[in-house]
Parts: C-alpha cells; sequence; structure tokens
C-alpha cells in the first residue's frame, strides 16, 4: 500500500506542470498549458445523507454551506466536500483513487477520525511527507496529508 501511495503521490506532481523554487516552498501552476483549472470537488457517496452530514460536520469541523436532501456541500479550505446519497446501497467501494485532505498534524487527525467512528485504511507514515488513510462509515476513504513543500499558489 505504501508504494501505491508514494506512486500515486509521485505522477500527481509530475503530471502538473510545476516550478519549484530551491527551498521547495512553493509550486506554481503553468495553468496556460492544460484547459483543466486544477480539483474542485470531492464527492463521497453516503447511505443516510443526513447521518453523514452530522458525521462529517464532526470529523472537519465545519457546518455545511449547502444542504439540501440530494446534495451537501462543505467548503474545506477553498475545495468542495460534497455528500449524495447512494440510491442503491454498495457493499464494497473502490479503492482505485484517493483524494488527501492537507492537515497541519497526520496522527492528531488520524485519531480524531477514528474516535468519530471511522476505521483504519493505511496508519500515518512517512513516504517524504506524511499520509494517512481512513475509511468513513459510508466506506469512502478519506485520505489525509502533510506536506510541508506544497504551497498551491497560481499566478
Amino acid at each position: 500500500m505504501k508504494f501505491i501511495t508514494v506512486f500515486v503521490l509521485v505522477m500527481s506532481l509530475s503530471m502538473m506542470s510545476v516550478a519549484q523554487d530551491t527551498k521547495h516552498e512553493t509550486i506554481k501552476l503553468d495553468t496556460m498549458k492544460t484547459p483543466f483549472l486544477g480539483l474542485r470537488t470531492v464527492v463521497y457517496k453516503v447511505e443516510n445523507l443526513q447521518e453523514a452530514k452530522g458525521w462529517y460536520t464532526k470529523a472537519f469541523e465545519v457546518k455545511p454551506y449547502f444542504d439540501e436532501p440530494f446534495y451537501v456541500g462543505f467548503n474545506i479550505g477553498g475545495y468542495e466536500l460534497g455528500l449524495l446519497p447512494e440510491e442503491k446501497p454498495v457493499n464494497e467501494k473502490s479503492e482505485s483513487a484517493v483524494a488527501y485532505w492537507g492537515v497541519e498534524n497526520v496522527q492528531e487527525r488520524f485519531e480524531k477520525l477514528i474516535e468519530l467512528g471511522a476505521t483504519i485504511h493505511e496508519e500515518p507514515h512517512d513516504v517524504g511527507v506524511i499520509v494517512a488513510s481512513v475509511k468513513d462509515p459510508w466506506g469512502n476513504i478519506i485520505g489525509i496529508i502533510y506536506n510541508p513543500h506544497f504551497k498551491l499558489t497560481i499566478e
């Protein structure tokens, strides 16, 4: 699993057109080379939208800015976390993609998510940056990352 995490992190950074300063503190995106503007929304499908809204409110410590029976949206540091009701219950969800939410302290956030009812997907570990992941009560993978080298600025 560590290999997959490292591979995903390396590939995601290498696929962007980036220029890093010598201190590796800033990554500048060259938005002119691609029609894609970057990540905007991560959507998690849940069996019970109301229960999930409560859980995600506690987990991310923010209330939704959009709350309807068909969609709940949270603003997490300028990125959208969306909840959609599942049409049919799913026994097992795909692990083909993981979105990593930036945090200052991976171990602390990891423990908090577990305390709230998440299950361990990947224990915190160092792959050049600190990463971990959990599964929410509905089986969705939530990645968390601390990367002191990544300060996103768009010019």
